[in-house]
């Protein structure tokens, strides 16, 4: 046995070192699709899960275009998923100058290179800022809402059905409230961070403003939110148990709990192969400026990073697709 395995290493030499290429490939591009595949089945898992947990939930499903209206500088005007399209415009751009920074490896033309690859990082790097400024949004909220003892999500909109703001009707009721610390003594650990209204002072200055109707997360006939008549809302807020502000792994201003779990876990995991993308991108460009690939006759890397860059862009593409657009 030993004498066989000393056989084959003495005439196959070096392991993949030439004239041993699957399908013409080599090694590492290889790697680089194996590791695409093996990536490809995890966001497919991920996708597939999205899909099952929102058809089990689909009559109480947050609508995309009320959740992603944000834009830069155009503050209240509803721009539904105005913003998410500039970003994936972007992305799928980067794609193109990843293009054309392999076809310039291919002609070894080093400047070319080194400017497409450039222009890839900056579009990298703006994807990831509009990624990070939507997640803000998200995370913040903008009207608010409150949470009943079941659960659900009551939403305030005036008689027009159009969004209300907390900060536009609740009241202020004298209140003595106390955040649950473990400092201060009482408590054995921190408790949840005390909100900018209570659920009294909600109601109250519901019931003072008569044009205010509550609207739940439950979806109609018409796609539409179910509203309530003004004697049903204000015997639903008798349910109501906390004052929800924009959305975290816990609670979710716009709808079901699932959605925004989903959204930070996918867009997550997507922003952060988006962000090792483009570090690895800048080591290739500081290589392509320092004529690594030049002395080695070979562009091969920008060749390897490029299909990795190409997948994530068409992951998104899926994520655009099922997430938001669906």
């Amino acid at each position: 046995m030993a004498a066989t395995v000393t056989t084959t290493a003495t005439t196959t030499g070096k392991t993949w070192g030439g004239g041993n290429e699957p399908m013409g490939a080599s090694y590492g591009k290889m790697m680089m699709w194996f590791f695409i595949v093996s990536d490809a089945l995890t966001f497919s898992g991920f996708l597939a899960s999205y899909g099952f947990s929102r058809f089990k939930f689909l009559e109480t499903w947050p609508i995309a275009d009320e959740v992603f209206n944000h834009f830069p500088f155009l503050h209240g005007v509803d721009a539904p998923m105005y913003y998410v399209a500039l970003m994936t415009f972007i992305l799928i751009f980067s794609s193109v100058t990843m293009v054309l920074a392999v076809d310039a490896g291919h002609q070894m033309k080093k400047n070319k290179v080194a400017v497409y690859m450039l222009l890839t990082i900056v579009g990298g790097f703006i994807f990831l800022g509009s990624q990070a400024w939507e997640w803000k949004n998200f995370i913040k909220g903008e009207y608010g809402a409150v949470e009943t003892t079941g659960g659900s999500i009551l939403q305030f909109v005036n008689t027009d059905g159009e969004r209300v703001s907390l900060d536009d009707f609740a009241a202020t009721l004298p209140t003595d409230r106390e955040q649950s610390t473990k400092s201060n003594g009482i408590w054995f650990e921190d408790g949840p961070t005390l909100g900018e209204y209570t659920v009294a002072e909600v109601v109250a200055g519901f019931k003072a403003n008569p044009d205010l109707l509550v609207r739940t997360e439950v979806i109609n006939a018409d796609k539409q939110k179910t509203i309530l008549s003004r004697e049903e809302s204000i015997t639903k807020l008798q349910d109501a148990t906390i004052v929800v502000r924009g959305a975290n792994l816990i609670r979710n201003e716009y709808g079901h709990k699932l959605f925004a779990d989903f959204f930070f876990f996918i867009t997550g995991f997507h922003g952060f192969h988006v962000f090792s993308g483009v570090l690895i991108n800048i080591l290739i460009f500081f290589n392509v400026i320092l004529g690594t690939y030049e002395k080695r006759k070979s562009y091969e890397m920008v060749e390897k990073v490029g299909l990795y860059w190409h997948f994530v862009d068409l992951v998104w593409v899926f994520v655009f697709t099922f997430f938001y657009l669906v």
